[in-house]
């Protein structure tokens, strides 16, 4: 799937003046950190998330799932101590994350300097907050995994949001990208104040297709020529999760299904 590293491309729209539009987390009264056992969030918290405030409603946070895959699962805040990892991860998955990777120069995808990571990381931490992006790293048993983003926040009367995450090659497939973006959509829908999340994925990305499919996503369609990826303009299709499909949590619906495959293979 995308990273929808968009958000960069508008900060930098922002900085040249272009663009005033607000794109994740909120402005005035500062959260203390939290961090979560086994993956905390509450159901039904009403946030007040509306115009500029500070940081959201429930971050800076650390989200963990321990014991649902052989390893924790755990998204926590991207630092500039995650430097030398991102550029060594991005480096070798150079091949793997080139047909999905949205064209941006502010972040190139080969880069040898940490330059490129430095200035994105403290980009999103500075939207961070100011209440427009969440930018989590992906760990998983305790290794630098990916890294999952929930920015384009609008508040006010639309309290929506986009959400982007690449992985690692060395941990596809083990469901590590399904379990963190079940605990980012909790946190968002159910902590933050969101209501609406949407992913768009380029229609031959199966794989990150498969994910949001398997979380309860619906597909809302194509969206032609949406997004600049890979050299070219590429349609994408929508998928949105609100918080009323997430009724419940998302979470506990991916613990169950994971148990149920288990007891069905055994």
């Amino acid at each position: 799937m995308p990273l929808i590293r968009r958000v960069a491309a508008i900060t930098h729209a922002r900085k040249s003046g272009r663009s005033q539009q607000s794109s994740r987390p909120a402005d005035l009264a500062a959260v203390p950190r939290q961090s979560s056992g086994p993956s905390r969030w509450r159901e039904g918290t009403k946030a007040r998330n509306d115009g500029e405030v500070g940081y959201a409603r429930g971050w800076p946070v650390t989200l963990t799932e321990a014991s649902l895959l052989s390893a924790p699962v755990v998204l926590r805040p991207l630092t500039t101590r995650d430097a030398a990892a991102w550029r060594e991860a991005r480096v070798r998955n150079a091949g793997w994350l080139r047909p999905w990777e949205p064209t941006n120069p502010e972040t190139p995808l080969y880069q040898s300097n940490l330059g490129p990571y430095i200035a994105m990381s403290r980009t999103m931490r500075r939207e961070a907050r100011r209440g427009v992006t969440l930018p989590w790293v992906i760990t998983y048993g305790g290794k630098f995994a990916g890294q999952l983003t929930v920015g384009n926040i609008i508040w006010g009367s639309a309290r929506t949001a986009a959400v982007g995450y690449w992985i690692d090659q060395e941990f596809a497939g083990r469901g590590v990208t399904p379990t963190a973006l079940a605990m980012a959509m909790d946190h968002c829908l159910f902590v933050v104040g969101l209501h609406r999340v949407e992913a768009t994925i380029r229609p031959e990305n199966r794989a990150s297709r498969r994910v949001v499919e398997k979380l309860g996503f619906h597909e809302e369609g194509i969206r032609r020529r949406c997004l600049h990826v890979d050299g070219a303009w590429r349609d994408h299709i929508c998928y949105a999760m609100t918080s009323e499909d997430a009724a419940n949590g998302l979470l506990p619906r991916w613990r169950s299904a994971v148990r149920a495959d288990r007891s069905r293979i055994s």
